[in-house]
């Protein structure tokens, strides 16, 4: 199968995350070599510093990490522009193309806002006018999820990071009411559970991600390879949806 990873990051956390040892940061050198030991093509790729120390050093570090490597494709983060950091929206977005970035990402706890359309509402909407993705590391920002998919039913988000505790009666109700809402496997651990999505959902809506470097590469890529789904379905996990996604991004 050809393996395009949604879920992974380059450098160096400020702090390993709960219940994990600490790692070492991983440049994007580092993470093409983990790629190419695991068996996986591509990757769409955030900067740690976009989370845990300034997120526009994070988006410039990012789109420096990645320049040149094809096989990388960025994630830069949001913020508010009613503080005007962001400046213009449309330049803004035009630079993020230009460094490679297919997609975004959001981390409203961390980067002191909150997820709603008062704070991002004209960022939102362009992102959902030109069918760019939303990376979103749930957690426990379920209700906030959800207040912001009924203000922006058409955007398309990815749900990433999931419990392994199982969280399907949190995101199932968001797969049937919102069509552009999909969830990556990283965290999903849970007997079967790929088989019955696939079942009642069809595997459009499902993303192979690894959570590389937090998470081994492997992993989930084994369960995918066993999960008892067709061959097309799980080249459509795989790689195929992401590169589906993508390619509806507009201008």
């Amino acid at each position: 199968m050809r393996f395009f990873d949604c879920n992974t990051y380059v450098g160096l956390p400020m702090n390993p995350p709960p219940g994990q040892p600490a790692r070492p940061g991983v440049s994007a050198q580092e993470l093409l070599a983990a790629m190419d030991r695991a068996g996986i093509e591509k990757a769409l790729v955030w900067h740690v510093a976009q989370r845990d120390y300034d997120p526009l050093a994070g988006n410039e570090l990012l789109a420096e990490a990645i320049a040149g490597h094809d096989r990388l494709a960025g994630c830069w983060t949001l913020l508010p522009p009613q503080c005007r950091e962001l400046g213009d929206l449309d330049e803004w977005l035009a630079r993020a193309a230009a460094a490679g970035v297919r997609a975004f990402r959001a981390f409203g706890q961390e980067n002191r806002y909150l997820l709603r359309g008062e704070a991002l509402g004209d960022v939102l909407s362009r992102l959902a006018a030109g069918r760019r993705p939303l990376i979103l590391s749930v957690g426990k920002e379920w209700q906030a999820l959800y207040d912001l998919l009924g203000e922006f039913p058409e955007l398309t988000v990815i749900l990433a990071d999931l419990d392994c505790w199982g969280t399907d009666r949190y995101f199932r109700p968001l797969i049937e009411r919102y069509p552009n809402v999909c969830v990556e496997i990283s965290g999903y651990i849970l007997d079967g559970g790929i088989e019955a999505f696939v079942g009642d959902y069809g595997a459009g809506r499902m993303l192979f991600g690894s959570g590389f470097p937090a998470a081994y590469h492997g992993g989930m890529m084994l369960a995918l390879a066993h999960a008892e789904i067709s061959e097309q379905d799980k080249q459509a996990i795989a790689a195929g949806n992401l590169d589906r996604l993508l390619g509806e991004v507009g201008p």
